[in-house]
């Protein structure tokens, strides 16, 4: 048993490594580095660029880094998990060293989770960096950062919500076997989501939908209407920054609203309360879509992968 568990952990290491290596000979994880300090530059300017444009001054902003999402966002995340992972297993079977690859004493199954492991570790190794970056150009730009010591749940939530869109591209890659249809077809997901997402939320009232569906989900307030209170995004992408919410205001209660168009007069636009919710609440729901999502579309990842067929 000791032996053969020792050779197998020597096998999925050997394919770690393998893909860790293919990454920096493709200069992926360089990429996604310059990407995001490009990315997380901006995030840090952000204020200086309303100051230019509307003249105020920069204020300090000590809760900046915790509720900065790593400086990504929704659409970061998805942007890295496709980066990472669109031709993880697609680009095998596209240059066909996939069939050097399955010739290894390595079963597919330990091909296909050393990957997703070193995938695991390109990002942890990216948010790492941003983290850090993020810390210190914080303290530079907005002045001293209050809560440090919740910024390691900016970085469990950062990657919990980028697997998310990392299991759907590589959902797309092995049944398609195209890295091109991982990319578009991960690319129409995400615009649909927040697109139509919108609409069902702001004009519609249904927003609650959102809340079964990868993404921003769901928006709500805190404190009053959007106008006035605290925005509050309840997806999949927004739970590092709604777990340090709920740490720091445990009694938070997200109200969400929709828009009304007419009231006493045709042209009168008003906000209308649909229903309230714990913090709590949200916080567990977004992480079990989460992990529900992720599983399920690993797990037929992976029964796609060890079912495909190789062409010599």
């Amino acid at each position: 048993m000791g032996k053969a568990l020792s050779e197998w952990v020597s096998k999925f290491l050997a394919v770690v490594r393998y893909e860790i290596l293919w990454n920096i000979r493709k200069r992926k994880f360089l990429g996604m580095l310059i990407v995001a300090f490009a990315l997380t530059t901006l995030s840090l300017a952000g204020g200086h660029i309303r100051s230019a444009i509307t003249g105020d001054p920069v204020e300090p902003n000590p809760n900046f880094l915790i509720d900065s999402n790593v400086g990504l966002g929704g659409f970061g995340f998805f942007l890295f998990a496709i980066v990472t992972v669109m031709n993880t297993i697609s680009g095998e079977f596209e240059s066909g060293t996939i069939v050097s690859l399955l010739a290894k004493p390595v079963s597919r199954t330990t091909i296909f989770f050393g990957k997703l492991f070193a995938a695991f570790l390109t990002l942890l190794a990216t948010y790492c960096f941003l983290i850090v970056y993020m810390t210190i150009g914080g303290s530079v730009v907005y002045g001293p950062q209050s809560n440090l010591h919740l910024v390691p749940l900016s970085l469990i939530g950062a990657l919990f919500s980028t697997l998310v869109w990392v299991s759907i591209v590589l959902l797309l890659g092995s049944t398609s076997k195209s890295s091109l249809i991982a990319a578009l077809g991960a690319l129409g997901i995400w615009l649909g989501t927040n697109i139509i997402g919108s609409i069902l939320g702001v004009l519609a009232g249904q927003g609650w939908i959102l809340t079964y569906i990868p993404g921003s989900g769901n928006t709500g307030s805190i404190g009053g209407p959007p106008q006035v209170g605290t925005p509050i995004t309840t997806g999949t992408d927004s739970i590092g920054p709604n777990l340090i919410n709920y740490i720091l205001h445990p009694s938070w209660n997200v109200t969400y609203y929709k828009i009304n168009i007419g009231g006493s007069t045709p042209s009168q636009v008003f906000w209308e309360e649909l229903y309230s919710e714990p913090l709590s609440a949200v916080i567990s729901t977004s992480i079990v879509i989460a992990l529900i999502y992720t599983i399920a579309f690993l797990v037929t990842s992976w029964y796609f992968f060890r079912r495909a067929q190789v062409a010599e």
